[in-house]
């Protein structure tokens, strides 16, 4: 299989290096705004399947002439959301399959913004599925960790754990904290802050999907492998898009593990309105605030050797099991970032997002999934996939938990 990565941050290089240790991949080419990031990222695996390339990820046209120039059996999109569509649609015009972990971006609804949805996240690439299915080429769509595994093990529970599903609730996760920072995000704080501002949308059977205020819904939850309780909130996330369209669940959402000291900071960062897309003008120059904040804090990519704990991402599925019973249960991936660093050399949160790309890529490859048009995860069987997470280095648990509450 042939391979265009384009984004050589964080993710892009672990998408790389993971690649690299896997027989299936014919050749990868690491493509990035800034030429020396995908040089880095291609020097590094020290691998002569793997090249590097310059593009620029906003300009549809730039996206295009890669493309053709590269001829890659899948696009694998490693940027930030915002340039999900440009992608997006290079490679539908193109005829050329791909891959993402973050979808297209949402939009608030003009008048009821913290009730009910506006454009959601997706609504334009599934849009154009018709197209894709037309042409015989598929868009695999939220195949990171969160979108991604999470759905995996949400399909999992569907397939060989429960008879009915009351609740599917995503809960992300750490302990994680970077020595030497104040502030340091692990991952993106763009992609972050669009998550947690933007309202939270929720998936209720009868209702449809509908959006709350952000931050809603506080609970601690106590996540597994010594990560302990965490603060939890509803945001904005594409799991509660993707479930309930392949899975028959009275409730999807999602909850982040913000803690309550990040909490106040995206709450301070939105007063301040450093939040903001929109341009403004700073001594005759056009600036994004958002791009700002980004560019003042550190890559995420580069804090691994600073970094101490675990990131974890599971889903707790609450309903009945396959004889009847009331049953609880939540599937989790845990990483240890001094594992990550240690036998890869990339910080557990990048690492953890990266590895289900590539997991899929060899799914595909070897005919165990078959995409068509605009495919989310959740539309094929879970087993081939978590059997390889095995083979890939890390592992899959099921902890049983809490039934109170659930009516027979």
């Amino acid at each position: 299989m042939k391979a265009l990565v384009i984004g050589a941050g964080g993710v892009g290089r672990a998408i790389a290096n993971i690649a690299s240790r896997r027989s299936f991949i014919e050749s990868m080419v690491i493509a990035d705004r800034t030429l020396s990031r995908a040089e880095e990222a291609v020097a590094r695996v020290k691998d002569p399947r793997f090249s590097a390339a310059m593009v620029n990820a906003a300009e549809l046209e730039d996206v295009r002439e890669l493309i053709r120039k590269a001829d890659p059996d899948v696009v694998i999109n490693a940027v930030d959301p915002r340039f999900v569509m440009p992608i997006f649609l290079a490679c539908e015009i193109e005829n050329t399959n791909y891959i993402d972990m973050a979808m297209s971006l949402s939009r608030k609804h003009p008048h009821y913004p913290y009730t009910e949805t506006g454009v959601k996240l997706g609504d334009e690439q599934f849009a154009r599925d018709f197209n894709w299915d037309e042409r015989k080429i598929f868009a695999l769509i939220g195949m990171g960790v969160e979108p991604g595994m999470s759905d995996v093990f949400a399909k999992y529970a569907s397939e060989h754990l429960f008879s009915r599903i009351d609740s599917c609730t995503i809960l992300d996760g750490s302990n994680l904290r970077v020595e030497g920072f104040d502030f340091a995000p692990s991952f993106s704080i763009w992609t972050t802050i669009e998550e947690c501002l933007n309202p939270p949308i929720v998936w209720e059977d009868g209702r449809g999907w509908y959006t709350t205020t952000p931050f809603s819904e506080l609970e601690i939850f106590d996540f597994p492998e010594g990560i302990g309780p965490v603060e939890c909130v509803n945001v904005e996330h594409e799991e509660v898009i993707l479930i309930p369209q392949k899975i028959d669940a009275k409730k999807v959402n999602f909850k982040y593990g913000l803690g309550a000291e990040f909490i106040t900071i995206l709450k301070t960062i939105n007063m301040l309105g450093m939040d903001r897309k929109e341009t403004v003008e700073v001594q005759g120059v056009a600036v994004s605030p958002r791009d700002l904040l980004t560019a003042s804090l550190p890559d995420p990519g580069t804090l691994g050797e600073r970094m101490r704990g675990k990131t974890c991402a599971g889903t707790l599925v609450k309903g009945l099991d396959k004889q009847g019973n009331p049953k609880a249960v939540y599937i989790y991936n845990v990483v240890d970032n001094a594992w990550s660093m240690k036998e890869f050399g990339d910080q557990a949160v990048v690492w953890q997002t990266a590895i289900n790309p590539v997991i899929a890529l060899e799914l595909i490859h070897n005919g165990a999934w078959k995409p068509q048009g605009v495919n989310g995860p959740e539309w094929f069987e879970s087993k081939p996939f978590l059997d390889l997470l095995e083979e890939y280095g890390t592992s899959w648990h099921i902890r049983d938990e809490d039934v109170s509450g659930i009516i027979k």
